[in-house]
């Protein structure tokens, strides 16, 4: 999956949205729905970047035991 401009791009567009819903609930007086956006979109980003270190893994892996 390399580490493209893509990846990047989809990271800061989610980071966006989850910013600009936080701000729309918390003018809304609704703090606690902005709590729980938060923390679900901390959790989408961490499994993303979770997926791109195991793919990160595997290629490291791969290149050792081709060289043993």
């Amino acid at each position: 999956m390399g580490l493209d401009a893509d990846i990047i791009f989809r990271i800061a567009g989610i980071g966006i949205i989850v910013a600009f819903l936080v701000t729309v609930l918390d003018q809304m007086g609704k703090k606690e729905y902005a709590q729980w956006v938060t923390l679900f979109g901390f959790l989408y980003i961490l499994f993303q970047l979770a997926t791109i270190v195991d793919d990160l893994f595997n290629k490291i892996k791969s290149v050792f035991l081709f060289q043993g």
